[in-house]
C-alpha cells in the first residue's frame, strides 16, 4: 500500500472453537464437529467445523436443526476457559506488530499497522507473518483481510477462507466497491437486505445511482451508512479501548417456567449472584444508573423493562418481575436475564464538578 495511507488489517480465527478442539482432539479432526448445547430442543451451535458447513450447519442454528442436516454432527460443549487463554495469546502475538489493536470477540479484531516498520512496513506481509505466528505457536489457522477501510479489511478477511488472506489496495478500492453486493456490507442483515432488494438496490454501484438525501429519506441511519460506504468513506478509526456500558447474565430453561415464584427462585439463586459477581470486576463500587429483566416468551418474543436504581439491589427485581410478567398473556418463558447500565463515570463527574 501506499505510504501514507492507512493500513487496516482484520484477522478473523478459522472456525476459532471448532478449530481449538480439532487441534486439542485429534481424533475430531477429520468428521462433522459443532461446539454448542447437545440439548436437542434447547442447543445451539457456536461455531462449526468446514466439514459440517458443506452439510449447511452454521453458527446460531439450533442443535435439532443441524443433527437433521447432519446426522453424523458430533456437537461437543464449549470451553469458555480454553478460548480465552489461546485468545489472550493470539492478542500477544498482535502486540508484537502494533499496539493499535480492536477486539471484536475472542477470534476477531482490527488491527491498525499504518505505523509499523516491520516487513518494510507492507501490510500484506505483516499479515502473513501475523498468520505464520499464529501456525506456529498455536497450531490454529487465522485468514486476514488487507485494506485501506474497515469495512473493506473486514470483507477481504472472508474471501479467501480458510487459512488465506486477501489485499484490497487503494487503486482497487473503487472499482471493487462499485461491484460490491449489499449484504457483503456488515451490518446488512437479512431483514435488511430484503427491504433494499424491494427497492432495486443490490450493489454500491446501485446506490452510488441515489442522492444521499433519497437513502436517508428512505432508510434513515442505514441509508447514511449505505451511502457513506458505497463513496469509499469509512472515516471510523481502531477503537483501542471500549467503555463498558452494561452488564447482564441470563438463562434459557430446557423446560419453560411460567409462574413468579419459579422465576423469583432462579433470580435468587442463580442470576443475581453471578450478576453481582460480573458487576463487582466491572464496577468495584457496584454504582449503577438502571436495573432490569428480561423475559423471552415460548413464542420467542423478547421484552424488556427497567427502572433508575443507583446501586444493585435483589429486592427491586421483585416489582420488575411482577410489572414485566403482567406482559405474559399466558405464555410460558424460556429465557430469564437480569442486567444493569453502568454509571456513566464522566457524567457523574461532572455533576460532582458543578456540585
Amino acid at each position: 500500500m501506499e505510504l501514507g495511507v492507512q493500513k487496516i488489517i482484520h484477522i478473523d480465527m478459522d472456525c476459532f472453537f471448532a478449530a481449538v478442539e480439532m487441534r486439542d482432539n485429534p481424533q475430531w479432526r477429520d468428521i462433522p464437529l459443532a461446539v454448542g448445547g447437545r440439548e436437542s430442543q434447547r442447543g445451539v451451535i457456536s461455531t462449526c467445523n468446514y466439514l459440517a458447513r458443506k452439510y449447511g450447519v452454521r453458527s446460531a442454528m439450533s442443535t435439532a436443526k443441524a443433527l437433521q442436516l447432519c446426522p453424523t454432527l458430533h456437537v461437543v460443549p464449549g470451553r469458555m476457559s480454553v478460548y480465552k487463554e489461546v485468545s489472550q495469546h493470539i492478542r500477544q502475538i498482535f502486540q508484537r506488530y502494533t499496539s493499535i489493536i480492536e477486539p471484536l470477540s475472542l477470534d476477531e479484531a482490527y488491527l491498525d499497522v499504518s505505523n509499523c516498520l516491520l516487513h518494510r512496513g507492507s501490510a500484506t506481509l505483516i499479515a502473513e507473518s501475523i498468520r505464520a505466528d499464529i501456525w506456529n505457536e498455536l497450531n490454529l489457522t487465522a485468514s486476514a483481510g488487507i485494506a485501506p477501510l474497515k469495512f473493506l479489511a473486514k470483507i477481504a478477511s472472508d474471501l479467501n477462507k480458510p487459512n488465506g488472506q486477501f489485499v484490497i489496495p487503494p487503486q482497487d478500492v473503487a472499482s471493487i466497491i462499485s461491484e460490491l453486493p449489499l449484504e457483503k456490507i456488515p451490518g446488512v442483515g437479512k431483514v435488511t437486505i430484503q427491504k433494499l432488494h424491494s427497492a432495486n438496490l443490490y450493489t454500491c454501484r446501485d446506490v452510488q445511482q441515489r442522492t444521499q438525501r433519497e437513502l436517508i429519506v428512505e432508510f434513515g441511519k442505514l441509508g447514511a451508512m449505505l451511502w457513506n460506504r458505497s463513496q469509499g468513506i469509512d472515516e471510523r478509526k481502531i477503537v483501542v479501548e471500549r467503555v463498558r456500558k452494561s452488564v447482564g447474565v441470563e438463562r434459557t430453561f430446557s423446560q419453560n417456567i411460567s409462574s413468579f415464584d419459579e422465576c423469583w427462585q432462579i433470580i435468587k439463586e442463580r442470576l443475581y449472584p453471578e450478576l453481582e459477581k460480573r458487576l463487582l470486576k466491572a464496577s468495584p463500587e457496584k454504582k449503577i444508573a438502571k436495573q432490569g429483566i428480561k423475559l423471552k416468551f415460548d413464542d420467542f418474543q423478547l421484552t424488556t423493562i427497567e427502572h433508575i436504581q443507583p446501586c444493585l439491589d435483589l429486592e427491586q427485581f421483585k416489582p420488575l418481575l411482577k410489572d414485566i410478567l403482567c406482559r405474559q398473556k399466558g405464555r410460558e418463558i424460556r429465557l430469564l436475564g437480569l442486567n444493569v447500565m453502568l454509571e456513566n463515570k464522566d457524567k457523574a463527574q461532572q455533576l460532582s464538578l458543578a456540585l
